[in-house]
């Protein structure tokens, strides 16, 4: 291999992968050479990095090499006045994150209902939105779908929090589903609730109010509410909690389908109890 042209050699590499190009980089000074080459890296790049690059909030220094631009995009870097998260996987996909501030949330301005806390330690924003209380719990997010990477399979999570005082939150199960145009790709229901939850508040809360949530739970799905498939909420290794609104797939075709919008929701509006305690960091957008 070592005989043939570097540009050549150069080409063939940037059709492969970042991390295969890492790997093949140890075989020799001359192909190291050509593996660390602008040409391989640019071709890893998104085809929008420029524009990317324009939208940080912290510019990076210039860069020696294509490589190097690379690396500084595989970190978590804020675009967009700080309101969203930008991250290129090592696969060279784009991962990113809109911030609570980005989202739709029903009265999220009323400080009756929900109230915006800046200085809650390990968020990723400089704000996040803690529900007060509420009985109408409506989340939405979108996304132009040009931005993410195409032919590549997402999945759309709401990271959250749940406060020492939440209530009510999986009296009943919430609603998700993720849109893209006016094509529903994926839909079920979730209970808001994490392992560590289980306390004796929740116990007696549990007892207290029996009678009352499985009536609510009959007549929801009596009527067809629950919606059949289950949604998983996991804990995260950032001590957020993830909650997965559904999956779609982005294959970068036509033209118009550049112009569609990604459109994820998360809502309980079926039942008329008050819930409270879901703090809200925003809705990641990852490559599967």
């Amino acid at each position: 291999m070592e005989h043939l042209p570097e540009d050549c050699f150069s080409y063939v590499l940037s059709l492969t992968s970042p991390i295969d190009a890492g790997r093949i980089s140890a075989v020799s000074s001359v192909i190291k050479s050509a593996a660390d080459s602008d040409k391989v890296w640019e071709k890893f790049l998104p085809s929008d990095y420029y524009q990317i690059i324009t939208r940080l909030v912290s510019p990076p220094p210039c860069c020696s090499s294509m490589k190097d631009l690379f690396l500084r995009l595989c970190n978590p870097q804020l675009i967009d006045g700080g309101k969203k998260m930008f991250k290129l996987e090592k696969s060279s996909k784009k991962l990113y994150i809109l911030s609570a501030r980005e989202l739709t949330i029903t009265w999220a301005n009323n400080p009756l209902y929900w109230t915006w806390k800046s200085d809650l330690l390990h968020s990723r924003f400089g704000e996040v939105a803690e529900l007060r209380t509420i009985c109408w719990l409506e989340i939405y997010g979108n996304i132009k779908i040009k931005m993410l990477s195409p032919r590549t399979h997402y999945t759309a999570y709401l990271i959250v929090k749940f406060a020492n005082r939440a209530f009510g939150l999986d009296t009943l199960p919430s609603q998700v589903s993720v849109e893209v145009g006016n094509k529903i790709k994926s839909r079920s229901t979730v209970y808001l609730r994490c392992s560590r939850q289980e306390s004796t508040k929740r116990v007696l809360e549990t007892i207290m109010f029996l009678n009352r949530v499985s009536a609510l739970r009959s007549r929801v799905v009596g009527a067809g509410g629950d919606g059949g498939g289950r949604g998983v909420v996991r804990e995260r290794e950032d001590g957020w909690v993830e909650i997965e609104l559904g999956r779609f797939f982005n294959g970068g075709g036509e033209e118009e389908e550049e112009e569609e919008e990604v459109k994820m929701c998360l809502k309980e509006v079926t039942g008329e109890h008050l819930k409270g305690g879901l703090i809200v960091e925003g809705i990641e957008l990852r490559p599967n």
